[in-house]
């Protein structure tokens, strides 16, 4: 089996959308809306974990079965709002990766943008 492509993927979902007669429920809106339902489902796994028992979720083979099936939610929403919208999320995040390391430059102390920079020195 050959390894999935994201086009591949938005493929398989909007095909099977389209052969279940979902296409007029997937708006932007719904699918916006769908997305943040499951980050939230993904965020209530971690909910009341400290930090240390955060860091071995994936040990208890149960819980892992849980974070992997939200995070397939929550990638499955976001690709569709993406081929809904058009937007090429793997060309979204590149640009917005470049936007951030304009922004925030290696070595520059945590929380602190270019922009701030800028104002402290005027």
């Amino acid at each position: 089996m050959t390894e999935p492509d994201l086009q591949g993927l938005q493929r398989r979902l909007a095909e099977f959308a389209a052969s279940r007669d979902w296409r007029p429920y997937h708006t932007p809106k719904n699918l916006a809306a769908a997305l943040s339902v499951e980050a939230s489902e993904l965020l209530e796994i971690f909910q009341w974990l400290t930090p240390e028992e955060a860091d071995r979720v994936m040990d208890d083979p149960e819980t892992a079965h849980r974070v992997a099936d939200e995070v397939a939610d929550v990638l499955a929403y976001l690709l569709q709002f993406c081929g809904a919208l058009g937007v090429d999320p793997l060309e979204a995040l590149s640009a917005k990766i470049d936007r951030n390391e304009r922004r925030f430059p290696a070595g520059r102390p945590p929380g602190r943008s270019a922009r701030q920079d800028r104002h402290s020195s005027e």
